[in-house]
């Protein structure tokens, strides 16, 4: 028995005749040659099937299939399944898996860059996220190729609003709740609202509420109809504090054992979904918004004196967050403002 790429033949000189015996070899060599050739990746995203992003990413493999006619193929494993989330950006950066989606904030406490789009009343709709996206994309690049990552693309969530049991008309109403944290501005946030801060990730949402670990929280429309808040909550404020993204990454070493060839189509399928996701995420505000009316909860508007205690703290955050990040992140504050 002799090997042949990942083919055992037999040899059977004795009864073969030579131009058969050749005719096996090539077909033997050119099937190992097309298994070798397929590349096969993994990807981790905590979100569940229903919110946009995951539909996104889906149709984001299904475009990266044929667009590489098969060379390249990407397993999506969503809802936390494979990699819980808070370990998604150490997984990829570690080739425990070729790629994952990740809330943008999970890693401001490596580079306050990350943490910019999480300012309250900074960017409140999605003409002003995406133009602090472009000032803050190529510092958010840097910074992931330093950690041996790519960054493919971004999409937004809608803008974030408050679920709660009891309805929230002044700031006062906050003190004192146990709220969602989900990043570093978040739980600073909830310090200064005098909330404690709890961090639950999106899958754990509802238990959370239900054994009292949480009462309030402050998220998406998107993550609202997705965990059904209905079932725990009844008022939702729609303050649109701020749009955050979540970003698409991947190991650049893995990256690089692609051909040129491939490597292009991603790129070109990424920006493609990148495309796709802002406008999904602008269509997700205002069904998601109407549905969970639909559902039994209150949407409100916030008052004028909630508003107002907000942006003061939100100056507070934006004061904060400028001292962190230096001179590097006043200059990105006054290009956007530019804007």
């Amino acid at each position: 028995m002799i090997l042949l790429g990942n083919l055992f033949v037999i040899d059977m000189e004795i009864k073969m005749k030579p131009l058969f015996k050749s005719s096996l070899v090539v077909l033997a060599i050119c099937i190992s040659s097309t298994i070798s050739a397929e590349t096969r990746w993994n990807m981790a995203t905590p979100y569940v099937d229903a919110t946009h992003h995951t539909q996104n990413i889906k149709q984001f493999s299904s475009d990266v299939k044929e667009a590489t006619k098969g060379e390249l193929t990407i397993q999506v494993h969503s809802g936390g399944s494979l990699i819980k989330h808070k370990e998604i950006a150490r997984a990829v950066r570690s080739r425990q898996v070729q790629m994952g989606e990740i809330f943008a904030g999970t890693l401001g406490n490596e580079d306050p860059i990350f943490k910019l789009d999480n300012l309250p009343f900074l960017a409140t709709d999605f003409v002003q996220a995406k133009k602090l996206y472009d000032v803050t994309k190529a510092s958010m690049q840097a910074k992931l190729d330093k950690d041996g990552m790519i960054l493919l693309y971004s999409v937004p969530w809608p803008p974030q609003g408050i679920y709660s049991k009891e309805s929230v008309n002044t700031i006062d109403d906050l003190k004192g709740t146990k709220m969602r944290a989900y990043s570093p501005m978040l739980s600073r946030l909830s310090v200064l609202l005098d909330a404690n801060p709890t961090t639950v990730q999106t899958v754990e949402i509802p238990q959370a509420f239900s054994t009292g670990i949480i009462d309030v929280m402050i998220t998406s429309p998107t993550t609202g109809i997705s965990s059904q808040a209905w079932d725990y909550v009844k008022h939702y404020t729609d303050v649109q504090a701020w749009i955050p993204k979540n970003i698409v990454i991947v190991n650049k070493r893995e990256f690089s054992r692609l051909d040129k060839v491939t490597q292009t189509a991603l790129l070109a399928v990424g920006a493609k979904a990148e495309a796709r996701g802002w406008e999904m995420a602008e269509r997700e505000t205002i069904e998601k918004t109407k549905q969970l009316s639909e559902m039994g909860m209150i949407v409100q508007q916030p008052s004028k004196e909630l508003m107002d205690a907000f942006k003061a703290v939100g100056d507070t955050l934006t004061a904060e967050w400028k001292k962190e990040a230096g001179e590097k992140g006043e200059a990105i504050l006054v290009e956007y403002h530019k804007l």
